[in-house]
């Protein structure tokens, strides 16, 4: 009787016997991720993590992940991280791997701004700082956020969730990941795989658009050739921002701090070891757990929903208006500059950077094989990253 009941376990703990067809889906989307990411490179540093951790979130019994996402928390433990975890392991049980990697380092918003410091360390401001005018392109093509942030609100999501969805249209998956693990943290797997999959899309989606707005003769605009900037305004530059946006929109202080803390390490010339560290050990680890959070909340039960079908299709809309919003902003600029300004560059708002740079330059260059505006999209690029902080400051502020 003992060996019969060992054999009756041994077959009900088993994996296979627990599959459910959710589990099943979301073992080929994560399977497919790896594909997309080994096959195409696309935006290999994370969908092959995030890929590689859905499918193994995603296997009966593996206990990678024992906790809900989303609990229901007594609200006097609900900001305080370690009565959090203390309050699941007495509901739920010991922690899997996954669950420590999201609570400790994705919820408590660690992992993305470590991603800022270390974006911060790889950014030049020095195209932005050499033309500030090409910042208001960047701000320009933060409508892309309210855009698909009014969409949402009437396919009926609520304002927290279409702000995160919104913040998609940034092109800034960290920010994407900030907003949503502060505003609407069930809908973060979907928000996030569409913001990093979309990214990886930018060469793609781009191209239709600008070329609906802009005509052959409007591609071809040369433009001057940037002042040099030099060290000491480079210093300054992430001083004063941290400053003024920290006393302007605190909410904003985390991202932008992170940043600028990062980029002052780059251009400071003092501290070349931190510097680099920043840029490739720690943006290394960062980015593995990154990976491997995100992908570990793409489980069955909250993921295979209508609702992240319709935050999939909107990221879409996201990126697409952002874009139009800021070549609509740059032919203006070009008419008030008397042809002297390439709307294309406005694109470049769309903060996935340098992609949408380089999708700026491509399209000059088939119209031009000579227009060289690679530097002059730099500009709004690295503004884009600016602006999506200062958006996510502000709905935090709003509504957080």
């Amino acid at each position: 009787m003992g060996l019969e009941q060992a054999v009756v376990d041994f077959f009900n703990h088993m994996g296979l016997l627990n599959l459910t067809v959710g589990n099943v889906v979301m073992i080929i989307v994560g399977l497919t991720l790896v594909y997309l990411a080994i096959r195409y490179e696309m935006e290999p540093l994370l969908l092959l993590p995030i890929g590689i951790s859905a499918v193994l979130v995603n296997l009966p019994l593996s206990h990678m992940a024992n906790w809900p996402l989303a609990p229901q928390l007594p609200p006097e433990i609900q900001e305080n991280i370690f009565a959090t975890i203390s309050y699941l392991s007495q509901q739920y049980g010991p922690p899997g791997l996954f669950d420590l990697i999201y609570y400790l380092l994705i919820k408590t918003e660690v992992v993305p701004l470590l991603i800022f410091f270390g974006l911060g360390a790889m950014t030049d401001f020095g195209p932005m700082i050499a033309d500030p005018k090409t910042a208001l392109l960047g701000a320009a093509a933060q409508i892309g956020v309210f855009v698909a942030m009014l969409v949402a609100l009437a396919l009926g999501f609520n304002l927290k969730e279409a702000a995160s969805i919104g913040i998609i249209g940034g092109a800034d998956g960290p920010t994407t990941i900030y907003l949503t693990t502060k505003l609407a943290p069930h809908i973060l797997s979907a928000t996030a795989v569409a913001a990093y999959s979309y990214m990886s899309l930018v060469p793609l989606i781009q191209p239709p658009v600008i070329k609906a707005l802009t005509t052959p003769e409007e591609r071809r605009i040369r433009m001057e050739q940037l002042r040099p900037v030099s060290k000491r305004e480079k210093i300054l530059f992430p001083i004063a921002s941290m400053i003024v946006i920290g006393l302007l929109v605190p909410s904003a202080a985390p991202l932008i701090g992170m940043l600028m803390i990062g980029n002052l390490f780059r251009e400071s010339g003092v501290v070349q070891r931190l510097s680099k560290a920043a840029q490739e050990e720690l943006m290394n680890i960062v980015t593995i757990f990154l990976g491997l959070g995100i992908g570990s909340t793409m489980r069955a039960e909250s993921f295979l929903t209508p609702k992240t079908l319709m935050i999939l299709a909107l990221g879409v809309v996201a990126f697409a208006s952002a874009t139009a919003g800021g070549v609509l902003f740059g032919k203006i600029m070009m008419k008030i500059s008397g042809g002297k300004i390439n709307p294309m560059i406005g694109a470049a708002g769309v903060s996935a950077v340098p992609m949408s740079a380089r999708v700026v330059q491509r399209l000059a260059s088939e119209e031009d094989p000579g227009n060289f505006i690679l530097m002059h999209a730099m500009g709004p690029n690295v503004a884009g990253v600016i602006g999506t902080a200062v958006v996510a400051g502000v709905f935090l502020s709003a509504l957080g």
